[in-house]
């Protein structure tokens, strides 16, 4: 068992042990078995992908949207290319601020805007928020940040 008040602040970036994969209407868009993941307190991980292990043509980036962290830097999102809603699918870093040089260009998969998203072949459940992209198993112990009431841990 993981306990995410176990995980450090700042965040840790380390290898992901397990094999990744995220589906987008239906296919397979992501598969990986050189993610990271991203280790913070009161956070389930968020895991990032290598851009050669994501599907070409699947990934719209928006040319406005961005937000700050202020860990990692500047984080640019992607919009799925089959739908037309407003609602960002991933993100990415494109220059990440110091010490989190390794996720440059992986890509971050929100898991609740997505149709499925998996840690080797178990199917994981989204962080409860509209802005949080954590992926939560079986394995992992909470309480996680996200729901309402959280947002000032």
């Amino acid at each position: 068992m993981e306990r995410v008040w176990d995980y450090p602040r700042p965040p840790a970036v380390v290898p992901c042990e397990r094999r990744v994969r995220v589906e987008l209407d239906g296919e397979v868009v992501a598969d990986s078995t050189r993610a990271l993941r991203v280790l913070e307190t009161s956070h389930p991980p968020v895991i990032y992908i290598p851009p050669h292990d994501v599907v070409d043509g699947w990934l719209v980036p928006s040319r406005k949207r961005t937000s700050w962290c202020e860990f990692k830097g500047r984080a640019h999102y992607f919009y799925a290319a089959t739908r037309s809603d407003e609602r960002p699918v991933a993100w990415t870093y494109h220059d990440p601020s110091p010490g989190y040089e390794a996720l440059k260009g992986h890509i971050a998969f929100y898991p609740a805007r997505v149709d499925a998203a998996y840690l080797d072949d178990e199917r994981v459940e989204a962080q409860d928020s509209d802005f949080y992209g954590g992926w939560i198993t079986s394995d992992l112990v909470g309480p996680f940040k996200g729901p309402a009431g959280t947002l000032g841990w």
